[in-house]
């Protein structure tokens, strides 16, 4: 197992290792059946070893619920008959291998080799080791937050109560809507929200605390181990469609940043006596993308010069110097050069910004006419998409898009809106799984003792003694700026972030 000479072949080896490491026997030479098929087809099929070999193979392998049972009923492995487990674990293996060669030579026939050997297989030993060190959580400071929560929350449904003029259950959407609303989905209560609608914005908010108490605040506790005093996430490799990892059991990418009650969460995630976390985020990477990939001068200028791109972008728009500029202004600037890169609408513009929906319209064409190269890679990706049926980053990552030519006019649109997308969110995916696997040799080289805890989108999180987190802020910040090189030389400096606090919230 540990011999480097020895090719070994698994499915899902993430897994594998973290067991290994338990008996002190670390895994050397490997290839991933999972991550193959990731890197092959992404976006058009899933990858668990059950899906791949009816795929491939036309063969469906023993259920585990038919060695181990079900429900209540059911019993962990090693409690499993031998014969049983025998059979279970030997077609797992001999499932694996038939993948491999079937895999391992569309790799370089359909030239998905580099992607797989540089972007996918090193990071999986990386994220083991997160996952093992996992993160501190405090209890106290959770069971603080549940308690204010629940106590906002009360005071939202008496304001709601009042408001409303009755007494109704606000969690649910049927009672809700017989309140006078013809619907009670998010997108229109945010619509009358921005219109200036008392009620909906409070149900909102009410929604949004809920929503943290029940996720968060309320459950965290219960994903701590009580044998490290840690929580530890799991990362999976394979699971979206762009290169983006997810966390799972419990998921940590999704702790809303936006409102002031979200960040509270992050005060909960603590370093440990004696060190601090380090929270080092990309500065705006999508746009800055944005501006390599879509070769926009203005944008690539103002990136290079270290101007406010959103100040820089409502003066070019609206006319108005940057100098004291109005924020209001700036906001719509940066809404909208958001917005584009994920295919805001006029209406949803409209909804973001509480302005008419002919306005919102007008913003979004003299933006495209002051920066016209960006309608251009709009065009020329929905048309390359149409083509080929998939999009690539600059990586040469593969992003397959199933459905580009569908009839359903709702579902074309959707599927464009999403090919305009990926090659952006993919390319930044890439780059931190770039800064993520060279993360580990920098800090050795550096005789840093920092320890990767969490990734989250454009952000890592480390653990460092104190003493070491000037110097642990630098060597992060310099492997994260060059991520890109040496395969590819960006038109846009990659500004990064690092900073070190006592907890996760005081880091960002």
């Amino acid at each position: 197992l540990e011999d480097p000479g020895i090719l070994k072949i698994g499915q899902n080896l993430k897994f594998d290792i973290l067991v290994f490491w338990q008996h002190g026997i670390e895994l050397r030479c490997i290839d991933d059946t999972m991550l193959m098929s990731y890197a092959l087809d992404a976006g058009i099929h899933g990858h668990g070893m059950d899906e791949l070999s009816e795929l491939h193979l036309n063969h469906k392998p023993i259920p585990f619920s038919e060695v181990a049972g079900k429900g209540k009923a059911q019993i962990t492995f090693d409690q499993v008959p031998v014969d049983r487990a025998t059979a279970y674990a030997a077609e797992d293996a001999d499932v694996t291998l038939r993948l491999w060669h079937i895999l391992k030579p569309r790799l370089v026939g359909e030239r998905r080799a580099t992607v797989y050997e540089t972007l996918e297989r090193p990071l999986v030993k990386v994220l083991a080791g997160m996952e093992r060190a996992g993160v501190k959580v405090d209890k106290a400071v959770l069971a603080r937050l549940s308690a204010d929560f629940a106590q906002k929350m009360a005071r939202y449904e008496e304001e709601i109560y009042e408001m409303a003029g009755e007494r109704f259950n606000i969690a649910s959407p049927k009672q809700l809507g017989e309140t006078g609303a013809w619907s009670t989905d998010a997108d229109t209560l945010e619509m009358l929200a921005a219109q200036g609608h008392d009620l909906p914005q409070r149900v909102l908010d009410w929604r949004g605390l809920s929503k943290l108490k029940s996720t968060y605040t309320d459950t965290l506790p219960d994903h701590i181990n009580p044998d490290t005093g840690r929580v530890h996430t799991s990362y999976s490799l394979a699971s979206t469609s762009t290169g983006r990892l997810a966390s799972t059991e419990p998921n940590l990418q999704n702790i809303p940043v936006r409102t002031e009650d979200g960040r509270k969460i992050r005060t909960a995630f603590v370093a440990d006596k004696g060190n601090l976390l380090i929270s080092a985020d990309y500065s705006q990477i999508e746009l800055r993308l944005l501006a390599h990939i879509a070769d926009i001068e203005a944008l690539k200028k103002a990136f290079a010069e270290g101007l406010d791109i959103h100040a820089m972008t409502a003066s070019e728009m609206f006319n108005t110097p940057i100098e004291g500029m109005d924020p209001s202004v700036r906001r719509r600037a940066k809404a909208i050069n958001f917005g584009i890169i994920y295919g805001i609408s006029a209406f949803g513009l409209a909804n973001q910004l509480g302005i008419a929906r002919g306005e919102a319209g007008e913003y979004i064409d003299r933006y495209f006419k002051r920066f016209p190269g960006i309608r251009a890679y709009m065009d020329d990706t929905k048309e390359f998409a149409h083509k080929n049926g998939y999009v690539e980053t600059i990586f040469g990552r593969r992003i397959h898009l199933p459905a580009i030519n569908s009839k359903n006019p709702a579902e074309k649109s959707f599927m464009e809106r999403a090919a305009i997308n990926a090659p952006i969110q993919g390319s930044a995916a890439d780059i931190i799984r770039r800064a993520m696997i060279r993360m580990p040799r920098a800090l050795a080289y550096a005789a840093l003792s920092a320890r990767m805890l969490l990734q989250v989108h454009d952000e890592l999180i480390f653990e460092v003694p104190e003493k070491e987190a000037k110097k642990t802020c630098e060597t992060v910040s310099g492997v994260m700026s060059s991520a890109a090189a040496p395969a590819l030389e960006l038109a846009v400096p990659l500004d990064v972030d690092a900073r070190a606090a006592k907890n996760w919230d005081e880091a960002h």
